[in-house]
């Protein structure tokens, strides 16, 4: 899914994981092992920063659109709003 400025990414999430990894699944679907716990939206802050990370953007840039709660996640990137330099 795109939009004139937002990328969105299907993430698959694995809360408690032993290391954190980022696995490409298709052109926009990823398996994310994190190693926080889903409790108290750890796992999604982690996420978050993960994905920043792996593409090279500011954690600003990285935001979860659906499934807060869910381990199926849809992740938008914003790379031209505030590219890392």
């Amino acid at each position: 899914m795109k939009d004139t400025k937002r990328i969105y990414l299907n993430i698959k999430v694995h809360p408690r994981s032993r290391k954190q990894d980022v696995f490409r699944i298709d052109a926009d679907t990823y398996k994310v092992h994190v190693v926080a716990p889903p409790s108290k939206g750890e796992a999604n802050k982690e996420l978050v920063k993960v994905m920043a990370a792996h593409f090279g953007l500011p954690v600003s840039c990285v935001h979860i659109v659906r499934g807060l709660t869910s381990r199926n996640k849809v992740v938008a990137l914003e790379p031209g709003s505030q590219t890392k330099r």
